[in-house]
């Protein structure tokens, strides 16, 4: 076996083709091991094996500086830079992350998880480079729909136009994006392909940049062939591989938006290891919008690249057709796309994973808030049992988007009440609004009163009265806050609990009422405190004798943390917050 031997890229340079081909094909055989076994990007990486082993065959890595786009294309690279026993031993599988990471190698740059960046952070090393008067290669790889990105655009611009020296734009054309790809971009990349690169009409020679085209992407030769004829060239090229998504498992072959990603599953049949019955809080919503969409012919379902946020299958895009919109990984045109519509008198409905709103807070502000378009936004999996990859975590939406003006922010603790907000702010005309969709599973809550609430009125629900505290759980942390008073009940105290239901607005009345035969307020909030909702009602009680205690996560960046560990350092667990209580009030 070469991959025994291959202890960085200066082992790679030592091996001909042939032997570059079957190390391929031994990487390749790992990535499935530990995908099968462990889950991961299963696509990305398998189309991306042979372009990897050519770069570092090439090139010299570190020295020479390879950046990687979103980074769930660089497993085959941390294989071939010292990282391989994550990959081949499963009591190493967790001691890498799934994105390029410079705390475990030299060979990455940059922390990267979300898309679009990596010709830009190129063309600042570049940049670099030439101002401490350097020589060697920058290459940027981006692919998997990254071009859409508005980032990815505004790189390439800067490259052909700005640069003068070295840098070298590696795009991974698999023909997909996480779903299918959208836009003009890829019609020209297809022209592209279908022309061997020879088509008159190309953007990136259009953009100032010089262009190599490799029809074969996953031939080695070919691939090496090419990125010799580049290396140490001066000026800025693009070199346009055109590779399969899914590369050496048929199924992935053949069903590339699923297996974008994938769970753990049986490498024969491509079944999941692991199957769930529960409901899911995306297909319950797609099917709700597609019944709406028969009744409200200006309703229309937007999706900036994750169409699966939303429930949205590729047979229920095609029920929808045109009342269903994927604009690309385009987060900042969705938001502006969503407000002409609203502006237009239609519905837009945008979802969105809570990791991806900070890639477009000045469009919520700008083009949507201050105009006061009465799009929905609806903002899935936020909080602290989501993505735990440091790029990818959900806690800062509350944060964020708590603090614009115009915005109503709802926080549905139930099924229940995400469908009765959802189905009022279909119909709302006023103003802007997001639900923070629960996470945790689907819970009914049979008791909760729903029918003609207006849902922009912050008026908080109280479901259980008692004295001395009052727990106030936003969204998804009622259930926890119902678990505190349970465990105060057993210590003989009577706890008030109260549903919020509304982040962006202080139920002032509530507030002012629970100061009678209260002595502290406990706020439980699924996302970060630094300018929180907690923080919020922390500040109305500012000048009273009402004590305040304040739960959610801390301001720091988390990456591969363990949920109960993270709950337990923050102090979130249902005994933690009663211990806290009773040591603020003490008992009867």
């Amino acid at each position: 076996m070469y991959l025994e031997n291959i202890n960085g890229p200066e082992d790679v340079k030592k091996l001909d083709i042939g032997q570059l081909n079957v190390l391929a094909d031994e990487v390749r055989h790992f990535l499935i091991e530990k995908l099968s076994n462990h889950g991961g990007h299963v696509g990305p990486n398998l189309g991306m094996v042979e372009a990897t082993v050519a770069l570092h065959y090439v090139f010299n890595s570190p020295e020479d500086k390879i950046v990687f786009d979103v980074s769930h294309q660089s497993y085959t690279h941390k294989i071939l830079t010292g990282r391989k026993q994550a990959f081949m031993n499963p009591e190493h599988y967790d001691d890498v992350t799934g994105y390029s990471e410079p705390s475990e190698s030299a060979h990455d740059h940059f922390v990267i998880g979300h898309t679009s960046t990596s010709v830009s952070l190129a063309c600042g090393l570049a940049k670099g480079r030439d101002l401490a008067g350097g020589g060697e290669n920058v290459i940027a790889v981006i692919g998997d729909g990254s071009l859409s990105g508005g980032e990815a655009l505004e790189g390439l611009n800067v490259a052909g136009a700005e640069l003068r020296s070295n840098l070298i734009i590696v795009v991974n054309d698999n023909q997909m994006s996480i779903a299918e790809n959208h836009g003009g971009l890829y019609k020209n990349l297809q022209l592209l392909r279908e022309t061997g690169g020879l088509a008159e009409n190309n953007i990136f020679k259009a953009l100032g940049l010089e262009y190599v085209y490799v029809a074969e992407g996953n031939d080695i030769a070919s691939l090496i062939d090419a990125f010799e004829k580049v290396k140490d060239t001066d000026y800025p090229v693009v070199v346009h591989i055109n590779t399969l998504k899914g590369k050496g498992l048929t199924y992935a072959e053949e069903n590339k938006e699923k297996w974008h990603y994938g769970a753990p599953f049986d490498v024969q049949n491509g079944e999941p290891k692991f199957r769930s019955e529960d409901e899911d809080y995306g297909d319950l919503t797609a099917r709700y919008l597609l019944e709406k969409m028969h009744s409200h012919p200006q309703l229309v379902a937007i999706t900036s690249g994750t169409p699966a946020v939303l429930g949205f299958t590729r047979p229920r895009r095609e029920q929808a057709g045109k009342q269903f919109v994927d604009v690309g990984i385009a987060e900042e045109t969705a938001v502006a796309m969503a407000s002409g519509i609203a502006k237009r008198g239609g519905k837009p409905v945008w979802g969105v994973y809570s990791t991806f709103i900070q890639r477009t807070y000045d469009q919520l502000s700008q083009d949507l808030c201050i105009n006061d378009n009465p799009a929905l936004m609806l903002v899935f999996w936020g909080g602290i049992e989501s993505m735990n990859d440091v790029t990818h975590t959900c806690f800062y939406d509350i944060s964020l988007l708590a603090n614009i003006p115009n915005l109503i922010y709802l926080a549905p603790s139930c099924r229940e009440e995400y469908f009765a907000m959802l189905d009022w702010a279909i119909g709302y005309r006023e103003h802007p609004v997001a639900i923070r969709v629960p996470v945790g599973g689907v819970i009914s809550r049979a008791d909760v009163r729903t029918e003609n609430v207006d849902w922009s009125v912050p008026a908080y629900e109280i479901t259980r009265r008692g004295s001395r505290v009052a727990i106030l759980g936003l969204g998804s942390y009622y259930q926890k806050g119902e678990e505190t008073c349970e465990l105060l009940e057993a210590q003989g105290v009577e706890a008030t609990l109260v549903n919020p239901r509304i982040i962006t607005s202080l139920d002032t009345g509530t507030l002012e009422a629970l100061k009678s035969g209260h002595e502290l307020v406990v706020t439980l909030e699924d996302g970060q405190i630094d300018g929180g909702w907690g923080e919020k009602i922390a500040r109305f009680y500012g000048n009273s004798g009402m004590m305040v205690l304040v739960r959610g996560q801390r301001k720091q960046f988390e990456d591969h943390y363990i949920v109960e560990e993270l709950l337990k350092e923050d102090r979130l667990t249902p005994q933690q917050i009663a211990e806290d209580v009773i040591n603020l009030i003490g008992k009867k």
